[in-house]
């Protein structure tokens, strides 16, 4: 429900600012509640709204009655629809974000909310990304002197697994999350011969942005995955695969840009002239040879 589409205000200052006039002093007080705990509020029926502010169990109705809406469900929907609005919402913080997700799972129905979130992102891949944009990564890769790969917060994880493939494989990547220590050390060596990968995802962080910058000075090649809200890099990356993770309150994990990246080293091994796969094949008869403790 948006103020464009039916009238109502997007956010719950704005809402109540339009309807100050018709509040009761019970309305105070429930919106006290809603105010000082948006997160549990999105969560909680009228009732325990209610109680937390010590009104009547019907107080909560009331409110959403007067605030424009059918019922307390209706008003409850709207707040939990406001989790999550990138940038500029009521709830924008990890807590909020995941809250969203609960909201959306029926009761004893988590595991499946989440199955189903996932398979819709990945489903929407294979007509936002095309066999040519894997390809396009896969011959810069190849082309590569080094690989430079880095990725912030959650995406660090990404990074690391998308460096330790291609070093299998026979690469020379260097995951950049892990060396956040000695960052400019490792910069330092970057040239022309050289790409950098970065995985950008919920905005760019400064540290994606100022790689880039160095990147560019250098002339490396740049390639980034993102989802939508973390594609807007400057100055832009050579090759860039942008692609929705899920939609408000959707899970938004790792697995489309994995699935992606998973995509890309296995497309590689398929153009390197078996490289990767003689590299796989040293790498498994060497861990063979290695006691129990080092293999593992």
């Amino acid at each position: 429900m948006s103020e464009s589409q039916s009238g109502v205000p997007t956010f719950l200052a704005d809402l109540i600012a339009l309807h100050s006039g018709r509040l009761t002093e019970a309305d105070a007080r429930l919106l006290d509640v809603l105010m000082s705990d948006p997160v549990r509020a999105a969560m909680d029926n009228g009732k325990e709204v209610s109680s937390r502010a010590g009104v009547h169990p019907a107080s909560a109705v009331r409110l959403a009655r007067r605030l424009g809406f059918a019922g307390y469900p209706e008003f409850r929907s709207f707040l939990q629809a406001n989790l999550v609005d990138v940038g500029t919402g009521d709830f924008e913080n990890p807590a909020a974000r995941m809250a969203a997700r609960l909201a959306r799972a029926e009761e004893g129905k988590l595991l499946a909310t989440i199955l189903e979130s996932e398979i819709t992102a990945l489903q929407q891949v294979k007509t936002s990304v095309s066999d040519a944009d894997i390809r396009a990564f896969s011959e810069a890769l190849r082309d590569a002197r080094r690989i430079f790969v880095l990725g912030r917060s959650h995406a660090a994880t990404l990074s690391a697994l998308i460096a330790l493939r291609l070093k299998r494989s026979g690469y020379d990547a260097i995951d950049l999350a892990s060396q956040m220590h000695v960052l400019s050390e490792a910069m330092s060596t970057l040239t022309a011969d050289d790409v950098v990968w970065l995985l950008s995802f919920r905005g760019p962080s400064p540290v994606i942005l100022d790689i880039r910058a160095v990147a560019a000075q250098k002339g490396a090649r740049t390639l980034v995955l993102s989802d939508i809200n973390g594609a807007r890099i400057d100055p832009p990356a050579d090759l860039q695969i942008s692609v929705s993770r899920g939609g408000v309150g959707q899970s938004q994990s790792l697995v489309v840009p994995m699935t992606i990246a998973n995509a890309v080293v296995l497309d590689l091994a398929s153009i390197d002239e078996g490289r990767s796969l003689k590299a796989l094949d040293r790498f498994k008869s060497f861990r063979a040879g290695l006691p129990p403790r080092l293999a593992r």
